[in-house]
């Protein structure tokens, strides 16, 4: 039956009822999903009208990826014409010339001496590369003992297993297996603000810390400027400072997850580790790197990483997904990456958070609101209870947006093609979100 015909929608809905798991959802769903039938530009055209509306602004951006919006000219003709030559090939003993443009390009725009990329699968397994690489450096370098990891807590890696041993281990979903993940190294969550000073306590609390734990730590992992989807917190460049003259005294390796900071989302900087002016020893990218339109992740590291593990015992990164360095994402990565350096993509970013600020402040005056907060292309209502997500969802679509809460917190993090007019929508919706919610 096709999609537009008489009662598709409500059959599609049904087998999905039946048959499909969706993310932090049970099986079967108690909330039937919204059915987008198309996209374009900035807007999610619905299958069926929901609450009196058929289109949708998106202001998640497809959770963070989709940066030049839906149905762009310019990536589908990358899509269209790689997809003419050769979707997929693999990559054990082969090359294309997309990926190799790719690594190359990301070598260019990530901060010195970042020299080595390998493309992953999805951003969760870009971390788990990034681990493994520290893992593996270390046993290559005759120091087995260094496998345990130091995070902060609040943070949030991605769902497969080491990643979420970095995850918050008490306020995160992933506390469900304590006790069976591997045993980290937590420090306090960084105090917030971004443009607040460094605390000298904290500092000094994270150096100890370190130097405490350095006979056996392997890495420092974190999120840099942005605690994404552990609580949407802000914290200042100068603990990245902190963290990297730490690891450089103590002898331990610096990740820095760069998953949903990277391609500009803080403002001003291409990636956010350029806000503290110091480059990590492994760096994930992933989300934006596409443009939203296929998945492909990558982890970077340096020349010291990649030849301490090539001259160990097993020389090798021991990791290589099926479909690694797809062709058919990496000519769309190279595409949407050049499509946003070629534009003033900084002013755009500035001008979206010139217009979270106006339009978020209403907010603040809101019962039930702590905190409103914006940093680049993040706007963030943080409600001092968690928020009702049917409630909050409901009140976004009804004024005609798509966001998806969660937490105590209803944010955006809008596609940076997004016009003034829609993004004042989008803060319409966020305001009605968080009084329902």
């Amino acid at each position: 039956m096709r999609d537009d015909a008489p009662g598709a929608s409500g059959e599609l809905l049904e087998l999905d009822r039946r048959h499909v798991w969706h993310p932090y959802a049970p099986m079967p769903g108690r909330t039937p999903p919204l059915l987008v039938e198309s996209a374009s530009g900035v807007r999610l055209r619905l299958a069926e009208p929901a609450f009196g509306k058929r289109e949708l602004v998106d202001g998640m951006a497809s959770w963070w990826s989709a940066l030049h919006g839906y149905n762009h000219p310019v990536l589908n003709a990358a899509a269209r014409d790689q997809l003419e030559r050769m979707s997929h090939v693999m990559f054990g003993g082969l090359t294309h010339e997309p990926a190799v443009r790719l690594a190359a390009r990301l070598v260019e725009i990530t901060p010195a001496p970042l020299e080595h990329v390998f493309l992953a699968d999805s951003g969760s397994v870009s971390v788990e590369v990034a681990i493994k690489m520290c893992l593996q450096y270390w046993r290559s370098v005759g120091r087995p003992a260094k496998r345990r990891l130091l995070t902060w807590r609040g943070g949030y890696h991605g769902d497969t297993w080491h990643p979420m041993s970095v995850c918050d281990p008490d306020g995160g979903m992933h506390r469900l297996w304590s006790g069976a993940l591997p045993r980290q190294v937590f420090a306090d969550a960084p105090p917030a603000g971004f443009d607040a000073d460094p605390e000298p306590a904290y500092a000094r609390s994270l150096r100890e810390l370190i130097a405490r734990h350095a006979p056996e730590l392997a890495a420092v992992v974190v999120e840099p400027v942005v605690q994404n989807a552990g609580g949407m917190r802000f914290h200042s460049p100068g603990y990245l400072r902190v963290l990297r003259e730490a690891c450089d005294e103590h002898g331990v390796l610096l990740v820095f997850d760069e998953i949903a900071t990277g391609f500009g989302r803080t403002g001003g900087v291409l990636f956010a580790a350029d806000h503290a002016g110091v480059a990590p020893d492994v760096m994930c990218v992933g989300k934006a790197l596409t443009g939203g339109y296929l998945s492909m992740a990558a982890a970077l590291c340096t020349s010291r990483v990649a030849d301490g593990i090539s001259r160990g015992e097993f020389p090798v990164l021991a990791h290589g997904p099926t479909f690694m360095a797809n062709p058919l994402a990496a000519a769309v990565a190279n595409a949407s990456v050049d499509l946003l350096l070629a534009q003033d993509w900084a002013a755009e970013v500035k001008r979206i958070e010139t217009g979270l600020v106006s339009g978020l402040a209403p907010a603040a005056e809101l019962p039930g609101v702590r905190d409103v907060r914006v940093l680049g292309a993040i706007g963030v209502v943080q409600l001092d209870h968690p928020v009702d997500m049917a409630a909050a969802t409901a009140a976004a679509v009804s004024e005609g947006v798509w966001l998806r809460p969660f937490g105590d917190l209803v944010y955006t993090m809008p596609p940076y093609v997004t016009d003034d007019a829609d993004l004042a929508l989008i803060c319409r919706a966020a305001c009605a979100a968080a009084r329902a919610g």
